[in-house]
């Protein structure tokens, strides 16, 4: 038994969990010190090169969780396994374990061809997906700043899709959706903070995403937001090394080599 059990639905949960996740933990980066000596890129930086006021930023990715909170409900509404009591009946641990991991890989599988799509194709990249990349220096608030169409196909369908595909309850997905937003934002916080365990445990992480965000790397780093797999298996992957930036600081400066 969790503790919103007989007060919120497993759906309502899975659908507006990761929207407050969203902003509990990309509002917490927004309200951190200025760490400048564990920034990918400088303040100036971030103020010269990117394109889009933050005001701009928060309503773009307010009406895309809008649409996403729209869609997940809906599917959850019609995918409902709740008994007349208002339980879920829960797979065991492992069972879950392994739907969540069957997730991750259908969601990295939709969004590498659908992302890597919108590059290739000039008239998706300028219409659509060049709204993301006009913050050249990512930040943590702005992770899911998309153009509509492009949060509904690559962000809002693949999360439907990796749901169907894995075969879990709303109460599962609640907390995989959670733990994507988590490492989303995450990947584009900016900041490369020693300790953080998406670092440990993830090569996809805040500076493999910084790599693709840059003009040198548009072209690479397409995987997101798990594994880099694609990229090795299909030679878009580009490695990096952090160095200190020559104005002093801990690492923060991206040196990009292509193999």
């Amino acid at each position: 038994m969790v503790f919103w059990e007989g007060y919120v639905s497993d759906e309502a949960m899975g659908t507006f969990a990761p929207i407050v996740v969203y902003w509990l933990y990309a509002g917490f980066y927004q309200l951190m010190p200025s760490l400048d000596n564990y920034r990918l890129h400088t303040r100036k930086e971030e103020e010269e090169k990117n394109l889009v006021p933050l005001g701009s930023v928060v309503k773009g990715v307010l009406l895309q969780q809008l649409v996403q909170a729209t869609v997940a409900h809906v599917l959850f509404l019609v995918t409902s396994t709740a008994s007349a009591s208002g339980t879920t009946d829960q797979p065991s641990l492992p069972v879950q374990i392994m739907q969540i991991i069957v997730a991750m890989l259908a969601m990295d599988t939709w969004q590498y061809f659908v992302h890597r799509y919108m590059h290739q194709n000039k008239v998706l990249y300028r219409h659509i997906h060049s709204q993301h990349h006009r913050l050249v220096v990512p930040y943590a608030i702005g992770a899911l700043y998309n153009h509509p169409l492009e949060g509904l196909l690559l962000d809002t369908v693949g999360g439907a899709i990796s749901f169907l595909v894995s075969g879990m309850t709303a109460r599962t997905a609640m907390v995989f959706f959670c733990f994507a937003v988590v490492k989303t934002v995450d990947d584009h916080c900016g900041l490369w903070l020693p300790g953080n365990i998406f670092h440990i445990f993830f090569q996809n992480n805040s500076a493999y995403h910084d790599i693709h965000h840059q003009l040198q790397g548009a072209k690479y780093n397409y995987s997101q937001p798990f594994f880099p797999i694609w990229d090795k298996l299909l030679g878009t992957h580009m490695p990096y090394r952090l160095v200190k930036r020559a104005e002093g600081g801990l690492e923060a400066r991206l040196v990009k080599e292509k193999d």
